[in-house]
């Protein structure tokens, strides 16, 4: 069977190709978005979180005999501390300035990690294999399902709905949403608002290291993997609307499906795909597709 001339299993696995890397494009945009909606700080450095998860869980296996799961939990908590550290030492600091003193601090702090990976390890990839509980593939009659892919976009999924119904139903995301526009009227509350912020910052970044230990078996482990993503999930948040929690995630799975398909009907356009998008998005609505128009 074939769609304009393309055989149907080789479309089919485009999709599945382009919905695992439109899950890791959701995860670290959805970081990015709760940092920025939350924080109004622009983290340049969440690529470089991101290699951070990957490489730790890739260390862990390699030199302490510390299995996928067990990284899948730590890394994530390592990266996150790290965030607080960040957060409570330089982060803090910057608030109340213009939105570029932020970039730039982050954006070096991107220079620096990756210098340091870079310097142990080199640019070249260190190979992450398949949990042996998610090895092999599922027949599905008119595809051929690696195990590992759907196992990526499932739990990719649950963590960003999840992250979204916390923040934006519970009591919880309702403060954290208040802290950040009246902090001292929540703080009459009693409710420990820079402590809430610091933790708010820890854990989008621990989101970007969830998604890096999920990448490991994927792609390769190198110091460049999260520069090499990071300039297209900022797209990807502009798209969605920066700040936008739910525009994020369904943003960074529509441009992961638009790019596989992309690949198969016009592959010269694959690497540009989304920028075009975000060109068009701008020019009829700046805000992006769910931000708010001031």
């Amino acid at each position: 069977m074939e769609i304009f001339g393309i055989p149907f299993q080789a479309l089919m696995s485009q999709l599945l190709l382009g919905l695992v890397n439109g899950s890791f494009y959701a995860m670290l945009s959805l970081g990015l978005a709760v940092i920025f909606g939350l924080l109004n700080v622009i983290n340049f450095a969440h690529g470089a979180l991101y290699m951070m998860g990957a490489f730790l869980a890739w260390i862990g296996l390699t030199y302490f005999n510390l299995n996928y799961w067990e990284m899948l939990i730590l890394a994530p908590l390592l990266v996150g501390l790290f965030g607080v550290v960040i957060e409570k030492t330089m982060l803090r600091w910057l608030y109340k300035l213009d939105h570029l003193y932020g970039l730039l601090l982050t954006f070096g702090i991107t220079l620096m990690v990756e210098g340091i990976f870079r310097s142990f390890y080199g640019v070249s990839g260190q190979p992450f294999s398949v949990p042996e509980l998610l090895s092999g593939a599922t027949d599905l009659g008119f595809m051929v399902l690696p195990n590992y892919r759907a196992w990526v976009v499932a739990a990719s999924l649950t963590v960003c709905f999840s992250t979204w119904f916390v923040i934006e139903k519970t009591k919880l995301g309702a403060y954290l949403r208040a802290g950040t526009e009246n902090p001292k009227l929540v703080e009459a509350f009693g409710v420990n608002v820079p402590l809430m912020v610091t933790l708010t910052y820890g854990f989008g970044v621990a989101l970007a290291a969830f998604a890096g230990v999920l990448a490991a078996p994927v792609i390769q482990v190198s110091p460049l993997m999260g520069s090499n993503l990071i300039i297209v999930v900022f797209a990807v948040v502009v798209i969605g609307g920066m700040g936008s929690i739910m525009g994020s995630i369904i943003t960074g799975l529509a441009l992961g499906v638009i790019e596989g398909l992309t690949r198969v009907f016009y592959p010269e356009a694959s690497a540009t795909v989304v920028f075009i998008v975000m060109a068009i998005v701008l020019m009829i609505r700046p805000a992006g597709l769910f931000g708010k128009e001031k």
